[in-house]
């Protein structure tokens, strides 16, 4: 299933991206300590998460992380989405809980 397709699926919002959205979700990773999600994420992830500063654009790009799904209405911060679309990082947006989108995408793929 690519981003584009999980986007639609769950109605999320899209905050970057663009022929990203048609990288393949192959599972998904919950985290927010972004060490932790160093080590654990997995290459075409989606990883969710509350985090929200520029950081998390340089864990996407090390992970390899399809997208980065920001659950609970967390807004990025303005230089994180800039930073996203230099690297081309796909960042997404959910009013879900972080539970409830793992358990969605767990049911979609």
């Amino acid at each position: 299933m690519t981003v584009k397709e999980v986007v639609k699926a769950l109605n999320l919002e899209c905050l970057t991206g663009g022929e990203e959205l048609d990288r393949e979700v192959n599972g998904g990773y919950c985290g927010d300590l972004l060490s932790w999600v160093m080590s654990k994420a997995q290459s075409g992830n989606a990883w969710i998460t509350i985090m929200s500063n520029i950081n998390i654009v340089a864990v996407a790009v090390l992970t390899d992380v399809s997208c980065i799904i920001l659950c609970e209405d967390v807004t990025p911060e303005e230089d994180c989405i800039q930073k996203a679309e230099e690297q081309g990082v796909v960042i997404l947006k959910s009013s879900m809980s972080a539970f409830e989108l793992a358990n969605k995408i767990g049911n979609l793929i």
